[in-house]
């Protein structure tokens, strides 16, 4: 719309002084008074957007990688309808790139006195908790020509929880597990520590397993039967420290550690064992106790799902202190951190002992796989000089794990995708072996 346009529509709402009119504008104005009495009606005929109510409901949490429906109820207590394009504002994070727009705007209509309900669906990206920023809503008159324009702040928070990747591996662990528990045939002398029941003996059984007092009164051979022994506590720990933001391949080393970390809980728990989490840097991030077996699995997702790495050196002698006094008595003591020689051998080697000569202490260390893939690269002089340093930085990996081996520790170094597996079947091996 041109100048003489806005100035008949400003003379027709009354919005400009009559003494700025000149005389020369009465016959341009006498042609648009048409037009600028249809903008002044569509004006008032938008319903006004102060007025309007609004609520929330919907999912209040999400799996990262999952899909929320957050539905927003618009009422409209005015006598006028609402035709309206409205914009759910949230953060960026909250979507797929490039699918803002579409996911975020709404068309919505609804008549006086009535509400409708609008659905805003989120696919987050991040984990961690996304609030709801501000509901922008522009009202339209009838004919399109004006529109009214407000916002709205109307809280909501979904929280976006680790996703779990891990998952497809419990059942065959948890079929591993009911071996050694004695679920299944598979009962071998040295699978378990605790004495479970007599059976006749068949060939091939351990002649250690012999129980020859039983055998002396009854006329066949018995022989025991164990297993794994329960109510064990595991102590899982969570570097946040400035290792845990290195990325590998799309994520940070953080996220591939709590994949592994649920995966044990779930197996520990099903197992019968205790489970605990802390989280540390330089502070407790995040502290998980005393949870039930049916329990602990949402308490550990909840509590990880807000942790992100610090930019700080992680203070070891802090976490063992505080690994100690969440841990008293004798435990497993998983620590899921880094392999790099700098941080293992000026932090944490000084003060492992205290923790070795009371716990059983597994690592488990992120490994990237591009350093594999370097190491493997030849063809020319930089591929050269990649494999080169790839081979470099593996043996020094390698060495750091034979000195943590050397004071009594289990290390397992897997690249993401094989960490959580790994870090499973150690704990089976550790049960297998009698040593929880």
């Amino acid at each position: 719309m041109g100048l003489t346009g806005r100035a008949a529509l400003l003379a027709a709402i009354g919005s400009v002084p009559v003494g700025i009119w000149d005389p020369g504008w009465t016959g341009i104005l006498a042609v648009n008074a048409p037009l600028a009495a249809a903008c002044a009606c569509d004006f008032a005929l938008a319903a006004p957007v102060r007025r309007l109510r609004l609520a929330r409901s919907g999912d209040t949490s999400t799996r990262l990688g999952d899909t929320a429906d957050v539905v927003l109820t618009v009422t409209n207590p005015s006598g006028r309808p609402l035709r309206a394009l409205l914009r759910d504002a949230w953060p960026p994070s909250s979507w797929q790139p490039g699918t803002e727009t579409a996911a975020s705007r709404h068309r919505v209509t609804v008549p006086a006195g009535e509400r409708r309900r609008v659905t805003t669906r989120l696919r987050p990206t991040r984990r961690g908790d996304r609030r709801s920023d501000r509901v922008t809503i522009r009202s339209y008159g009838p004919l399109g020509l004006f529109a009214r324009q407000g916002t709205h702040r109307v809280p909501w928070t979904v929280r976006v929880l680790p996703p779990f990747t891990s998952r497809k591996h419990l059942p065959s662990k948890l079929s591993r597990l009911r071996e050694l528990d004695g679920c299944t045939s598979v009962l071998t002398r040295g699978e378990g520590t605790e004495f479970d029941s007599l059976r006749e003996y068949v060939p091939g059984d351990d002649t250690r397993s012999i129980d020859w007092r039983a055998t002396a009164r009854q006329s066949a051979v018995a022989v025991r039967t164990w297993r794994p022994e329960r109510d064990r506590h595991i102590l899982l720990v969570l570097d946040t420290g400035r290792t845990s933001a290195g990325r590998v391949g799309d994520v940070p080393r953080l996220d591939a550690s709590m994949d592994a970390t649920l995966l044990l809980a779930s197996l520990a728990s099903r197992a019968g064992d205790r489970v605990d989490l802390l989280a540390y840097d330089r502070r407790v991030r995040a502290l998980v106790q005393g949870r039930t077996a049916g329990d602990v699995l949402p308490s550990l997702v909840n509590a990880m799902a807000t942790l992100e790495p610090e930019l700080v050196e992680t203070d070891a002698r802090g976490l063992t202190a505080t690994a100690l006094r969440v841990a008293p008595r004798r435990s497993l003591i998983v620590l899921l951190t880094t392999l790099d020689a700098a941080p293992v051998e000026e932090g944490l080697l000084p003060v492992l002992a205290q923790l070795t000569q009371r716990h059983t202490v597994v690592l488990a260390s992120v490994a990237d796989p591009h350093i594999a893939r370097m190491a493997e690269a030849r063809g020319n002089a930089d591929a050269v000089y990649e494999a080169a340093a790839a081979a470099q930085a593996q043996a020094e990996r390698h060495r750091t794990a034979d000195r943590l081996r050397r004071h009594g520790v289990k290390v397992v170094d897997a690249v993401p995708d094989a960490l959580a597996p790994a870090l499973a079947d150690a704990y089976l091996e550790l049960k297998a072996a009698g040593r929880l």
